[in-house]
């Protein structure tokens, strides 16, 4: 036997493209080209640097994009509103993630990491709406998977109102290095909240 038969992850599947219905529309990320141009862009906005501090070279992106891409932990994805570039979305799973034994994850429990591109489209309710049709995209498309989770940072007001209109639910927080983030969970049914 191999230590990948001891493993009981190696089997779990890497994170799916959410299944999302128009308005949205949903695809994976390229590391290169428009799709780099546009999340490069998007992160040097200060309503998103704020909280991803991740306002770096377009290289380095180029590098954490093809990373992604390369690995079954993170799959980078763009989504669309009415054909327009709305947000970079990151989709993980909980139990290749820094989140990983913070709570009692199931070994199919997905996460999401969401930046709304443009300010201008804050604060008018589109953010929870996406949210509800990831987690929602989400379910569908790993039927094993009976919760969506995030982890916004517990100072982000506009992002935990949103994530809490949208159906995430409030199951304490978890101390990172880096910041203090609220567990957020999107159940398949009340039964599947951590316990």
């Amino acid at each position: 036997m191999t230590s990948v038969d001891h493993d009981p992850t190696a089997t779990i599947p890497g994170p799916p493209l959410p299944v999302l219905n128009g308005p949205w529309s949903a695809r994976v990320a390229r590391a290169e080209g428009a799709d780099l141009d546009v999340v490069h862009g998007w992160m040097q906005s200060p309503h998103i640097d704020a909280f991803w501090h991740q306002a770096w070279p377009r290289e380095r992106w180029y590098e954490e994009i093809a990373g992604h891409l390369a690995g079954d932990a993170i799959l980078p994805v763009l989504v669309d509103l009415d054909g327009e570039p709305f947000a970079y979305i990151e989709v993980y799973r909980v139990i290749r993630d820094r989140l990983a034994g913070q709570y009692a994850e199931l070994p199919h429990d997905l996460g999401v990491h969401i930046a709304i591109g443009d300010a201008a489209r804050t604060g008018q309710g589109l953010g929870r709406r996406l949210l509800r049709a990831l987690a929602e995209g989400l379910l569908a498309a790993d039927p094993e998977c009976v919760r969506v989770v995030a982890e916004p940072d517990v100072t982000n007001a506009p992002s935990l109102r949103a994530f809490e209109a949208a159906g995430f639910r409030p199951c304490g927080e978890v101390v990172f290095p880096d910041k203090t983030a609220a567990l957020l969970v999107h159940p398949r049914s009340e039964e599947d909240l951590p316990k």
